[in-house]
């Protein structure tokens, strides 16, 4: 009589993975950024350059970037100077628009809300949703430290430390591994984003308000000032753009129906092989 075939399942079981505050905290901040980021901007093109330093002057130069515009013999171009080093950057930063129909400013009109130049609009949104961001990564840190979500999926153990080269090699391959708990990389990745970046825009955005220089003057001494503040700020913006950008592909190249199966209802489809434990929530 012939051996009976184990069969190996072709799929893995569904697992809870995601907590309900980690969905909804999820979204909002998803929402949050977009809007910060399109307002911030809007803010930025008012005076489109950065500085080191207490202040920016006329009588020095400590600017390391600059968005402008300039007359050449072929008509006005776009130019961005950063670190000293001049680029054209016509149709995009400096100068966007038709060419008959030229937009003088930092960044496009598509770029900015609203689309127009509009200062105190821009501020208006762009408070709104930063107190909402602060509101929801206390809510956020509050629920991850009860449900020990920070313990468990954010803060990096000795092992997932050893398990940095091989899931660095294994990202590079692209072989995914869809377990219970997140890997080496999206845990040390997260733990900058939450404990590092997102700490870093709240108190540069508060370094930024006289009022909040008026309260805690340490700010200023902390950043190097406001200007510096305000280059940090900038800075770590255009960290958590590049991180969303990495991560849209993260989510894309490891199977986008699950990985959006997981933070709207929670349930995760694991790698087959993954044990189930029902009382675990994550």
């Amino acid at each position: 009589m012939a051996d009976a075939v184990e069969t190996v399942p072709t799929k893995g079981p569904l697992i809870y993975r995601q907590s309900i505050f980690t969905r909804v905290t999820h979204w909002v901040w998803a929402i949050c950024l977009f809007f910060l980021l399109l307002s911030g901007l809007q803010i930025f093109n008012a005076h489109p350059s950065l500085y080191i330093g207490q202040q920016s002057g006329f009588e020095f130069d400590n600017a390391i970037l600059e968005l402008y515009a300039v007359n050449t013999d072929d008509g006005p171009r776009g130019r961005t100077r950063l670190f000293g080093q001049e680029f054209d950057t016509t149709g995009v930063l400096g100068m966007s628009g038709s060419a008959d129909r030229p937009a003088f400013r930092g960044f496009p009109a598509a770029l900015t809300i609203p689309s127009f130049q509009d200062l105190a609009t821009g501020r208006v949104v762009h408070f709104f949703f930063a107190w909402l961001f602060v509101l929801t990564m206390f809510i956020w840190f509050l629920a991850s430290f009860i449900n020990g979500h920070i313990r468990r999926d954010i803060v990096l153990g000795p092992k997932d430390i050893k398990g940095i080269p091989k899931d660095i090699k294994d990202h590079a391959t692209l072989k995914f591994h869809h377990g219970r708990s997140y890997g080496p990389l999206q845990k040390l990745s997260y733990f900058g984003v939450f404990f590092i970046l997102f700490p870093l825009i709240i108190l540069t955005g508060l370094t930024m308000s006289p009022g909040m220089d008026s309260a805690w003057p340490w700010l200023l001494d902390v950043f190097g000032g406001r200007q510096t503040a305000r280059t940090i700020h900038f800075g770590v913006m255009v960290l958590l753009v590049s991180f969303f950008i990495i991560h849209i592909i993260m989510v894309l190249a490891a199977g986008p129906i699950n990985e959006l199966r997981s933070m709207i209802t929670g349930w995760y489809r694991a790698s087959p092989g993954t044990t189930t434990n029902e009382g675990e929530q994550k």
